[in-house]
């Protein structure tokens, strides 16, 4: 019997535990809530919020504000300094650096013991649980995973105390066991320079037999290339053979579906998307036919939504199909009632899957176009598919009006296949554009207030480019897709060379 299939049974419990998602959503989210409240009545934070009388939701929402990172980053700090029972009981050692707050400055979210056990490795283990579920063939564990990860510092040089990215966290705390089944080496996997790293990843992995890989896809298909190169191969099943997955997450796969299908032409290929992040896990795709996720709903994560444009904010037992949600959560890991910056959309409440549909700062809502992420997945794929372009990067931002009150959407995009007319792929994703939202169309209505948006080719390289003069090459760092400010365009803009001016 094969490695796999002994290891299959060990997964079987876990299966019949997710049944409960179906129908007992409310109850494992009230239980959720009342063992992340009583384990923490006794910190700082808990005192102060009177954990202790609280003995309902209501309670907990009457006694707890919503946060964000800004009214937080005081108390983290002081955790961050070594203090104790803080946010969550005992001393965290743990701290996942993140980009993205008000200042653009990096974030440092705690990651407890609880935290890595009971939300962010239980997540990876019910990745795996469900892919065995869904694919009975599968020989996963007779070879190698290639797992992509960050690095970590010191943290003001406590002992045994470090910063850095999660999967670094991950990987510097993960069973023993699993480094027997896994590449690359510790050693190479935390090494802060990537490009350095990608060429080590490369050639440590090239001769094994992997038959999974994870990671963000912009930085697995760095990795993927690079192995190409070195190995002459046209395909990367020519190197894998018996490669079946890719666990990807971090970023909306869409844009780069194509390529690696084009890298990848092995018919018994899956992907597998998942949610999770520095501050947690919380969905997979559970049905391969379906792209939206399962709401994970018994790790350390009671889950709350703000409809987008209100004030409601609502428990999960509260949200309705199709409308846009801000997610909040409280968690192990001391965040509470927690402003995530996702914005997410579910498709089903019995059992609960959504999308993600965006961040909450990354739309374009300078006109009332409210243009989201997920407007853009699909605008661009659709441009895609008629064109037959590939979309490597992009990011997008308005041109605010002008004497003559005109203005539009400026995109970047750098393209690993140009279309043969860029004018017509504008067209194109403009008119996609108005098909996904009612708002755009209604500003776009004869150029009166927003007029056809304009595309401008990246040179090649330029996002990696930008990304490694901010320092934030490889690891979990995304390019922002959309924004209502032209900061990270101008810099990008400046640094990809003279554009000529449109005429308007």
């Amino acid at each position: 019997m094969s490695l796999t299939g002994l290891v299959r049974p060990l997964f079987a419990n876990r299966w019949r535990e997710l049944e409960k998602h179906i129908n007992e959503g409310e109850q494992l989210q009230r239980q959720v809530l009342a063992h992340l409240v009583q384990k923490a009545q006794d910190t700082e934070y808990g005192r102060k919020h009177l954990f202790s009388t609280t003995k309902s939701y209501e309670d907990f929402v009457r006694n707890n504000p919503v946060n964000t990172y800004e009214e937080l980053k005081g108390d983290i700090d002081r955790m961050r300094q070594g203090e104790s029972d803080v946010l969550w009981p005992g001393r965290v050692k743990w701290y996942a650096k993140s980009s993205g707050t008000t200042n653009d400055k990096s974030k440092f979210i705690p990651v407890s013991p609880d935290g890595l056990k009971r939300v962010h490795y239980k997540g990876g283990a019910d990745v795996v649980t469900l892919y065995l579920r869904n694919n009975p063939q599968s020989r996963m564990f007779d070879g190698k995973g290639l797992i992509l990860g960050g690095s970590h510092a010191p943290n003001y040089n406590l002992p045994g105390s470090l910063v850095g990215d999660l999967s670094a966290i991950l990987i510097e705390n993960i069973n023993p066991l699993v480094n027997m089944v896994r590449v690359p080496s510790k050693k190479t996997a935390l090494l802060s320079d990537f490009e350095i790293k990608r060429d080590r990843i490369a050639r440590e992995a090239l001769n094994k037999n992997v038959t999974n890989i994870s990671g963000v896809p912009s930085w697995m298909l760095s990795v993927l290339n690079r192995v190409m190169e070195i190995s002459g191969k046209t395909h990367l099943e020519e190197v894998w053979p018996n490669l079946e997955v890719f666990f990807h997450g971090g970023v909306a796969f869409t844009p780069y579906r194509e390529q690696y299908e084009k890298l990848i032409t092995s018919a018994k290929m899956h992907y597998m998307e998942t949610y999770n992040a520095s501050e947690g896990f919380f969905g997979i795709q559970d049905d391969p036919a379906d792209k939206s996720m399962l709401l994970m709903l018994d790790y350390d994560v009671f889950y709350e939504f703000q409809e987008m444009g209100t004030d409601n904010i609502v428990p999960l037992w509260g949200v309705e199909a199709g409308k846009n949600y801000a997610m909040l959560i409280s968690t192990s890991c001391g965040l509470w009632r927690y402003m995530l910056g996702d914005t997410v959309k579910f498709t089903s409440t019995n059992p609960y899957k959504f999308i993600i549909s965006g961040r909450t700062k990354s739309f374009i809502n300078a006109f009332g176009e409210e243009l989201i992420v997920d407007n853009a997945e699909q605008g661009l794929k659709y441009a895609c598919e008629l064109t037959g372009a590939q979309v490597l990067e992009y990011t997008a931002a308005p041109v605010f009006m002008d004497q003559n009150a005109k203005c539009r959407h400026q995109w970047l995009i750098e393209f690993s296949k140009a279309p043969e007319s860029i004018e017509q792929f504008a067209d194109i994703l403009d008119r996609r554009l108005q098909e996904l939202n009612s708002d755009y169309e209604a500003k776009r209505y004869k150029d009166i207030t927003l007029q056809h948006l304009e595309i401008i080719p990246a040179r090649e390289g330029l996002f990696n480019d930008w990304l490694k003069a901010k320092g934030k090459l490889g690891g979990q760092h995304k390019v922002p897709r959309l924004s209502n400010s032209r900061e990270h365009l101008e810099e990008l803009l400046k640094m990809n060379g003279p554009t000529p001016n449109p005429s308007l």
